[in-house]
């Protein structure tokens, strides 16, 4: 037969990345600490949703969170 293959994704190939889930927390965070008045933390919060957004990889030293806090 001459068909081609399916489209397929292996079991390591999902859509849910530690990177998509920790910006779905960042968002969720971000919502919560405003609603409850804590403006300074969740204007950390949206630094990460940011970043993560921007397709920058999650922070993993020092230096890197500073960075990405904007510190």
């Amino acid at each position: 037969m001459n068909q081609r293959p399916g489209k397929y994704k292996s079991a390591t190939m999902r859509d849910d990345t530690t990177e998509a889930r920790a910006l779905k927390f960042f968002k969720i965070a971000k919502s919560t600490l405003e609603d409850r008045g804590e403006e300074d933390a969740a204007f950390y919060m949206e630094q990460m949703e940011d970043w993560l957004q921007r397709g920058n990889e999650f922070p993993r030293d020092n230096s890197s969170v500073a960075k990405a806090f904007g510190l």
